[in-house]
């Protein structure tokens, strides 16, 4: 049997572990980036035998990977867009005084924060990343960049429960 073939009953085996793990698009995802590392990197192994156990074991650590990147991003809490609720039915008026008294206690608290601070959440609420606003605002490091956004997080946190 050609290393084609080896790999083509590879990836169904691959694809079957990854399944029993992530969902379906993740899993064939996973599968395509564990037979390119083993076309990379490992083109001198030919041996069934050998690219079982090496792949099963790139896949546990992609499948890891994946799972971190989801978590990173949120995508594990996102919710379905036929849960949400209809157009048109807005909050109670009671709802509605709660969320202002909120938005009010959290601009009062920003306006004690320095000016740093302030643009650091200004430019991460326009969305842009760590290392956009780290050339915005003319730093050096990212690095430093995230201990003022804990630091200024920490202070915003200290500000709303006084």
């Amino acid at each position: 049997m050609d290393r084609d073939q080896t790999l083509g009953r590879l990836r169904e085996r691959i694809l079957r572990y990854a399944a029993s793990k992530l969902q379906k698009d993740a899993a064939e995802d996973v599968a395509q980036e564990v037979l390119m590392v083993l076309h990379e990197k490992y083109a001198a192994v030919q041996d069934i035998e050998d690219l079982l156990p090496l792949s099963l074991e790139i896949a546990r650590y992609k499948i890891w990977s994946a799972r971190r990147k989801t978590v990173r991003r949120g995508e594990h809490t996102s919710v379905s867009v036929d849960d949400l609720p209809l157009a048109g039915a807005g909050p109670d008026p009671l709802a509605q005084t709660e969320t202002r008294e909120r938005v009010d206690r959290l601009e009062a608290a920003l306006l004690q924060l320095g000016d740093r601070c302030r643009e650091l959440f200004r430019l991460k609420l326009e969305g842009l990343s760590f290392p956009e606003i780290k050339k915005r605002l003319k730093v050096e490091s990212v690095n430093t960049l995230y201990t003022w956004d804990f630091r200024c997080r920490k202070q915003l946190a200290e500000k709303l429960d006084a």
